[in-house]
């Protein structure tokens, strides 16, 4: 069978039977389109069939890979998106051997080490300065002030908090499911700044839109019928959480997600076990909550001194 048409069996596979999400569908599909472009310039043919991926193209794809962005007159892929394209071919592997087409052995595709990116995080003060230059006395104020608390207090995904609906969240009991990566469901829990916040925000609008956080430029147009046409956009967050960082004089770039790396360290910094981490942030691997630990050194120092006993 070709590749090409195995591939497409594939990302049908992810979508349907694995529930990944359109966005992840379209980063395989490139990546492993990306791949055949490679595989079929390394081999000469028109087609290249499952049979043909074996140790030897593979070594020259990792090659090329590395070298993809000098051939093609712009800059080398990093080692984290070189490994992204691994990851999706290793993916594409697997799937082979379970439908017992003959291929490459998955296992034999190694991912490169990667470094990765320091996390950055705000401390609580910080967090208060950016909250103390918003003006309340305004709706569009009032939603910023309730974005803010809920991305720093149920340390969600700018994904997940643009797609909540009015009816998404139980301010009375303070918690609320949410839909994360994966189609995974997972609580969120809320404090009573946030609830009041948010309260505060849905009692100002005079709207009976569904969403949550609505967009509040004079410049939108109803498009559609849904009621969705106002619902803030992940840009749109990204942008007032950079504004009121900048106010705030916090010189380090500050993004929603800032806010959710600075929701793990502070319960990290508080005691909470890392399971208990894992399971609030969503990851499904404990590895990817394991980057927040190594913000905690100077805190387990602390803990060290005040708790440890010197010898005599």
């Amino acid at each position: 069978m070709y590749v090409s048409d195995l591939i497409e069996d594939f990302l049908e596979h992810l979508e349907i039977e694995r529930g990944r999400s359109q966005k992840t569908v379209e980063n395989y599909r490139l990546y492993l389109e990306r791949f055949l472009d490679i595989a079929l310039e390394i081999t000469g043919k028109d087609e290249l069939k499952a049979s043909d991926i074996d140790k030897e193209l593979l070594r020259k794809y990792r090659l090329k890979l590395n070298r993809y962005g000098s051939s093609n007159g712009g800059d080398d892929l990093k080692a984290i998106t070189q490994a992204y394209h691994l990851i999706a071919l290793r993916g594409f592997l697997k799937y082979l051997t379970k439908r017992e087409i003959k291929s490459l052995d998955p296992s034999l595709v190694e991912l490169p080490k990667v470094v990765r990116k320091q996390v950055t995080f705000l401390h609580y003060d910080e967090v208060e300065e950016m909250l103390d230059q918003i003006d309340l006395s305004t709706e569009s104020g009032l939603r910023d002030r309730a974005i803010i608390e809920l991305l720093y207090s149920g340390g969600l995904r700018v994904s997940e908090l643009v797609n909540l609906n009015r009816d998404s969240i139980n301010l009375a009991k303070k918690e609320f499911m949410v839909r994360g990566k994966g189609s995974k469901d997972r609580p969120i829990f809320i404090s009573d700044a946030c609830a009041d916040r948010l309260a505060d925000y849905l009692d100002a609008r005079t709207d009976s839109l569904p969403a949550l956080f609505l967009n509040n430029s004079r410049n939108l147009q109803a498009v559609d019928t849904s009621g969705d046409y106002r619902r803030i956009t992940a840009r749109s967050v990204e942008r007032i959480v950079e504004k009121y960082a900048r106010m705030a004089g916090i010189t380090k770039h500050v993004s929603p997600h800032t806010l959710r790396h600075s929701f793990a360290t502070d319960l990290l910094m508080n005691g909470a076990d890392i399971r208990a981490v894992q399971s609030l942030l969503g990851h499904a691997d404990i590895s990817t909550t394991q980057i927040y630990t190594h913000v905690t050194d100077a805190h387990l120092k602390e803990v060290h001194k005040k708790f440890h006993s010197d010898t005599k």
